[in-house]
């Protein structure tokens, strides 16, 4: 590990990055209860950190190694930190991206390269990118420049912990590093564990694609099957074999959020800096909010890297619906009112002023009227409080904030029952999002059995969504599981989802 010292000291990264800024984040701060400060890796001429840790490697190569040509796999940052050295370095590049990939990555690939960079579109994530730029590699005999396992691209990520320890030499309580691969926080680790051992270093993942979390658990390298894709830049299967090694030894834990966590954290750092960050660059974030909330912290500095801002303008639709959720600042109810005169006023004076975000109604039947409702909320004990109060008013109140398919699907539906859709099954279905995917996915879907239900709509962002009701008799369940098994897309029965029985079934 004293090598590691060495290495992050004697890094080339300056010859492209800068020593990026770290500020305080005030609204944040005053929130918590702590001095929250971010790490503006964003600021960086690539958008993110990943250009350090690139061209530190491409830096210790040999002129003969360079001759031959770089090649490199990437969710998209990586990508640009190679392509960005490989212009300054005169040598060719060649960069597999998955195809998943958001586009404003992959055009920023071909800017920063120029023409000294050929992009190659592959698979559904890094992993399968990773496994065809391995086979590249050793068809055209070209070096492989490793997003976050090597030693030389772990120094260059360290060298954001030296600048932290640095610029803040006042206590820290902890640093908080996203993890895909694990090279950020392995480099960070290295650095500050053996200079301030009593500031702790936290990784943060996506709940949905948690590789290194579980390999610390085994203790050994753990692969996912799939990983969620939101999260783009840390999206992962397996981390790697010398950053596990570091994490083991030096990273205090690992906490895990989910996407609604994301998007509440991508508005806090728009709210004090009014620059927007990639969902992988608000990990760390999301992470330091969970842990101060947990460990009742105040008074405390955390530290947060903020490790990226390419993110795909069309994608801030989905973030925007669900920031509020994350920061349990919306509830979604379903409420049950008597179809009665009177009820409706009743209904809206136990509301009181509290915003309303969403309201949508639906005729039932002539006894009861079912009311699905966005509410503005402090935080979730208020919506504890409102649903208490709904109740003993006899209002029967069913909470959705938490329902997947209410908050993707229902509220955007002018639901209703449908009394002649016998045997309806309801299906949630989720596909990579690229182009021509939706149609895809319907030619797919050619069988016998009706569609009663059908919605679809376009969040930009990482997965098409699709909910279908189809009317399946009894005696064709089997077939039907054995079609849907077949079809290679993931799926959810949410026929027994409470919300679909109040306000479609």
């Amino acid at each position: 590990m004293q090598s590691y010292l060495k290495r992050i000291l004697n890094a080339r990264v300056y010859d492209v990055a800068i020593e990026s800024p770290l500020e305080v984040a005030p609204s944040l701060s005053a929130r918590t209860g702590n001095t929250v400060l971010l790490k503006r890796e964003d600021m960086q001429p690539v958008f993110s950190f990943k250009l350090r840790g690139a061209y530190n490697k491409m830096a210790q190569l040999t002129p003969a190694q360079l001759k031959r040509g770089v090649i490199t796999a990437s969710a998209g940052n990586h990508a640009q930190g190679v392509a960005l050295s490989a212009h300054r370095m005169g040598c060719k590049a060649t960069i597999v991206i998955p195809t998943t990939t958001p586009q404003v990555k992959i055009d920023a690939v071909k800017h920063f390269g120029q023409r000294a960079v050929e992009v190659v579109l592959h698979g559904d994530s890094y992993n399968d990118a990773y496994t065809h730029a391995l086979a590249l590699e050793k068809k055209h005999q070209l070096t492989f420049v490793h997003p976050f396992d090597d030693p030389d691209v772990i120094a260059g990520q360290g060298t954001i912990g030296m600048e932290v320890l640095r610029q803040r030499q006042a206590p820290i309580h902890a640093i908080f590093c996203p993890i895909g691969g694990g090279g950020l926080i392995a480099g960070v680790a290295a650095y500050v564990k053996q200079v301030r051992p009593d500031i702790k270093v936290i990784g943060v993942q996506a709940s949905d694609s948690d590789a290194m979390y579980r390999s610390l658990k085994a203790k050994k390298r753990v692969e996912l099957n799939d990983v969620g894709l939101f999260a783009d830049g840390t999206a992962v299967k397996l981390a790697g074999v010398e950053t596990l090694r570091i994490c083991r030894k030096f990273v205090d834990e690992i906490v895990l959020v989910d996407t609604d966590a994301v998007c509440a954290a991508i508005k806090d750092v728009f709210q004090d800096t009014r620059s927007i960050l990639e969902p992988s660059g608000a990990l760390a974030i999301a992470g330091a909010k969970l842990y101060a909330k947990r460990e009742q912290l105040k008074g405390e500095t955390l530290v947060t890297v903020c490790s990226g801002a390419n993110m795909n303008f069309d994608r801030l639709r989905f973030v925007a619906e669900r920031a509020e959720i994350g920061e349990q600042r919306e509830a979604i109810l379903a409420v049950t009112i008597p179809e009665e005169p009177g009820s409706f006023r009743q209904f809206c004076s136990l509301l009181g002023k509290r915003n309303i975000t969403e309201f949508n109604y639906r005729y039932a039947d002539s006894t009861e009227a079912r009311v699905f409702v966005g509410i503005q909320v402090r935080d979730a004990s208020e919506t504890a409080k409102l649903v208490a109060s709904l109740e003993k008013n006899k209002l029967k109140t069913l909470d959705l904030t938490d329902n997947e398919m209410a908050k993707l699907h229902l509220r955007h539906l002018v639901g209703g029952h449908a009394p002649e859709a016998r045997d309806e099954i309801l299906f949630r279905f989720e596909f990579p999002e690229r182009p021509g995917a939706l149609m895809n996915f319907l030619n797919s879907m050619n069988h016998n059995w009706n569609i009663s239900l059908f919605h679809y709509r376009n969040h930009g962002a990482d997965y098409g969504r699709v909910l279908i009701g189809m009317q399946v008799p009894r005696h064709d369940k089997k077939a039907l599981r054995a079609f849907l098994d077949q079809l290679g897309y993931r799926y959810w029965d949410e026929s027994d989802n409470p919300a679909y029985r109040l306000f479609l079934g």
